[in-house]
């Protein structure tokens, strides 16, 4: 019989050949890597594609789309490597195939079949990142799926209650339709709930950072549950500055000052604007909301500027002329500015705006008492501030 020693003995040696095992494998694992820090590889397939089709890495950014390199295809394959130094969505686009693949652009190995038949459904695989994407993806096309099978079901119902003008009919499809929206939504709320450390978390934040429907206490908390590496990425920092520009212009603080050029060119600040009540009104001469409440606007001013309303516009107009024509037309007599530059606007940054028309109302003292108020609640909250 074997003694309880040689039993230990026994056992210490095949616990011991289990370390030695691991060990190896991990060093295998390891001298396989084919990328080093910062490095990725895209190994991809294009079964199908002729050879010498050119295979383009795509991003996009402010200025557009962005060619970041260009391979050809060899034996049905292709292979795109460099460095990167953060997480980015990009895009492989085959020559002559409709629709890129979708892909983050992060540190290690990504592999991409793309299926030349049907661009949507080709698949990325490799990195945590696009691991999730996948993940994404599928549950994305499910809902997809429904909301076309909904249209596709519904749609001569729908054309012929606009035909009879039936409202009732058309705004029950329409909110039918729209539950599709909300579950696109949900969908990418869970995922940065489950997946902090995924790149796609980030983006998606960045997509709902000041929308009109963003609870913004639970997007701070998801915001700052994000993974340590994604912290300090160009999309985080964006956040962190627009985080920054709300805190600035949130009911109860003081409205930043600024100071821009009026229709005859001379600097006007809003200190120097302010009345008892002021209103802080952004807007552009083609903005068709703007225009049909200006003169709801209108009437405010002639009802309560002597009691000590004061309106400042600050326009989102690139043409001046066209800015001009706009206030002699609908007749507004208050306080106008105008940087013409839209897309770099420092007021617009300052106030956080990304949709217009957008209003402040601020106190003798340029506190901030209200927000994108109009029409009747717009009069009686004037009317309430100025004891009318």
């Amino acid at each position: 019989m074997e003694s309880k020693f040689q039993k230990n003995k026994k056992n210490s040696i095949i616990m011991l050949k289990k370390v030695v095992l691991l060990f190896v494998a991990a060093l295998t694992i390891l001298a396989c890597s084919k990328v080093g820090e910062n490095e990725f590889i895209i190994e991809g397939e294009a079964k199908g594609v002729k050879n010498g089709t050119m295979v383009f890495l795509q991003k996009q950014d402010s200025t557009g789309i962005v060619q970041v390199d260009t391979v050809k295809v060899a034996e049905g394959k292709f292979k795109f490597e460099g460095k990167t130094t953060e997480p980015f969505l990009h895009f492989i686009q085959v020559k002559d195939l409709k629709g890129g693949v979708p892909l983050v652009l992060e540190t290690g190995e990504i592999a991409v079949i793309v299926d030349k038949d049907t661009v949507g459904k080709s698949k990325v695989s490799g990195t945590y990142s696009n691991e999730r994407l996948a993940e994404y993806a599928a549950e994305n096309d499910k809902i997809n799926k429904k909301m076309a099978a909904f249209q596709k079901a519904n749609m001569e119902k729908y054309n012929a209650a606009r035909t009879n003008n039936d409202t009732v009919t058309m705004n029950a499809l329409m909110k039918q339709n729209d539950a599709f929206r909300t579950e696109f939504k949900n969908l990418s709320q869970t995922h940065i709930d489950k997946y902090p450390k995924s790149y796609l978390s980030l983006y998606f934040l960045e997509q709902f950072v000041g929308q009109p429907d963003t609870d913004m206490v639970k997007f701070t908390k998801q915001f700052n549950s994000l993974d340590a590496s994604l912290k300090n990425t160009k999309g985080a920092k964006k956040i962190q500055k627009k985080l920054d520009a709300l805190k600035a212009t949130a009911i109860g603080g003081v409205a930043p000052d600024f100071s821009a050029p009026n229709p005859e060119g001379k600097p006007v600040t809003l200190k120097a604007s302010l009345g008892k009540v002021t209103i802080v009104d952004f807007w552009a001469s083609w903005c068709k909301p703007c225009r049909e409440e200006n003169p709801n606007v209108v009437a405010l001013y002639n009802e309560f500027h002597a009691k000590g309303l004061n309106i400042i516009g600050v326009s989102m107009d690139s043409d001046a002329n066209a800015w001009k024509e706009a206030i002699a037309k609908d007749g507004l007599t208050w306080t106008q500015v105008a940087n013409l530059n839209p897309q770099t606007d420092v007021i617009a940054k300052k106030y956080n705006i990304s949709n217009i028309p957008a209003t402040y109302i601020l106190d003798a003292n340029g506190k901030i008492i209200a927000k994108d108020l109009r029409g009747a609640e717009l009069r009686a909250k004037i009317a309430s501030l100025l004891g009318a």
